[in-house]
């Protein structure tokens, strides 16, 4: 799966298997922490960092489009201006 080729489907069923992991694994230990997930595979990533995961999945020879989010958020960063 490239990332032109990542829908809104890739990302509602990343959104589902975050939440059926989270049913499972007590997650609030890591609330802050970033969290990528691939659709494809249903794997959970953890790191400090989008980065840290990116870096997690080349040691592993791992390259997969990601959903990344925070523990604890529906986002992962949040853009904007101050108003």
């Amino acid at each position: 799966m490239a990332v032109e080729t990542w829908t809104a489907a890739d990302t509602a069923k990343a959104q589902a298997i975050w939440a059926e992991y989270q049913k499972i694994h007590d997650v609030s230990a890591r609330k802050g922490q970033a969290v990528g997930i691939d659709p494809a595979s249903g794997r959970v990533w953890f790191g400090a960092s989008a980065k840290d995961i990116a870096h997690q999945m080349e040691q592993q020879c791992l390259f997969a489009p990601l959903l990344f989010l925070r523990v604890g958020c529906p986002y992962y960063v949040r853009k904007g201006g101050r108003r």
